[in-house]
């Protein structure tokens, strides 16, 4: 009988410290550090997305930040299968990140339900995502199975397929079948998040984005435009750089851009809370002490052989 994998995650709405948190703790376990944010895997993109320095970069081995190139479309299934290759080679696996899609990703099965697959179908649908966009594929499953689109965002495009091809294969929506939970999850997961009252996360936020400015994030945004990244690019929805783009265009102003990104990215941080909020299995934590809780990050993982679950 084989155990899952224990994987540690440090979750949590945008700016409430989670790279301050996982330094220490990868240092401390030997670990590797996985991003789990959708915007800090594009190049060229640092500021914007608050990601690791190169010297926090260089302290701890860093996994999948920056290797996507700025005009590339990246969707949830494709981080998932990135991630959980590196997840399954390295020792001590620490996810880091705020994107809630990402860690449900990892959280389920591969495939969902047991029908068998049809790989004709799911080229089918493949296809339309590549040329119609994963909003019409989405579309489909709205109609074919309202229950399972309203759960399945719609880049993640190789959940939605699946859902397709099941109901084309049987007739019956996927709703209809036992869906997994965690306790179905392919490895351990101890995940945290860290807590602030809310005024205090968002003035945590506001500063953020002060000092993103003054290091420089409109260069940042005026170097990726002169890269030839379109303004339409997945890469450019990111808070910071689409609200930047009229400030060059001399549409508006940037003190009204900077109000509009902290705007913005306190909404969306209240996003992040909804989403976590959800999961009972987060163990939310404020950081007022760091020692005490990178103890028992650590002691959790070191003292988890007697908790890890059987496979089977």
């Amino acid at each position: 009988m084989t155990k899952k994998k224990r994987v540690i995650a440090i979750v949590g709405p945008t700016a409430s410290g989670k790279t301050a948190l996982s330094l220490p703790v990868a240092k401390k376990l030997g670990g590797d550090i996985l991003c789990m944010d959708s915007m800090q895997i594009y190049k060229y993109m640092d500021i914007g997305t608050a990601k690791p320095t190169p010297a926090e970069q260089a302290a701890v081995p860093h996994h999948l930040h920056s290797f996507l190139e700025p005009e590339e479309t990246f969707s949830v299934s494709q981080y998932a299968s990135l991630a959980r290759q590196v997840i399954d080679r390295v020792e001590v696996p620490i996810l880091v990140g705020g994107t809630g899609m990402y860690l449900q990703s990892l959280s389920l099965p591969m495939d969902y339900g047991a029908v068998g697959g049809d790989e004709g179908i799911r080229k089918k649908y493949h296809e339309i995502a590549d040329t119609q966009g994963a909003e019409a594929l989405h579309d489909l499953l709205k109609q074919a199975d309202p229950l399972s689109a309203a759960r399945l965002h719609p880049n993640d495009v190789r959940r939605v397929v699946r859902a397709l091809e099941v109901f084309e294969l049987t007739g019956s929506p996927l709703s209809a079948q036992k869906m997994p939970g965690p306790q179905d999850a392919p490895y351990d997961f101890q995940i945290y998040a860290l807590s602030w009252p809310r005024e205090t996360l968002y003035a945590r936020i506001d500063r953020r984005v002060d000092e993103m400015m003054k290091d420089g994030l409109l260069e940042e945004v005026k170097s990726l435009r002169a890269r030839g990244v379109p303004a339409d690019a997945q890469s450019m929805q990111g808070l910071g750089y689409k609200e930047l783009l009229p400030v060059l265009d001399g549409t508006m102003a940037l003190p009204d851009a900077v109000n509009l990104i902290k705007l913005r990215t306190r909404h969306f941080a209240k996003r992040q809370l909804t989403w976590f909020n959800r999961d009972e299995r987060i163990h939310w934590r404020t950081l007022d002490r760091l020692e005490p809780l990178i103890e028992e990050i650590c002691a959790g993982y070191e003292n988890a052989d007697a908790a890890l679950q059987p496979i089977g």
